[in-house]
């Protein structure tokens, strides 16, 4: 007999780290799926500021002119991705 662990012994199976269900692992997945969650959110209300300002500046160019920005300064705000800050 010896005493070298096997792939059925107790000691074998304690030494290996579990793979799913460690608080750590699980609470570090959920973190990465919030951020995704509020990076994904930024970008849509990006995209929901870009189309409001869109529609302002095609129906009332002079509510652009009352907040002090150039036609040309609202076109390049436009033309910008949705991942892109100003």
């Amino acid at each position: 007999m010896t005493d070298t662990p096997t792939l059925g012994s107790a000691a074998y199976q304690g030494a290996q780290p579990e793979l799913h269900g460690e608080p750590a692992d699980r609470s570090h997945r959920l973190s990465i799926v919030r951020g995704l969650r509020r990076l994904v959110a930024r970008w849509r209300a990006r995209d929901r500021f870009r189309s409001e300002l869109e529609q302002k500046l095609d129906g009332d160019p002079h509510l652009i002119d009352d907040v002090g920005l150039s036609r040309r300064q609202i076109q390049e705000e436009l033309d910008r991705p949705f991942w892109q800050v100003l």
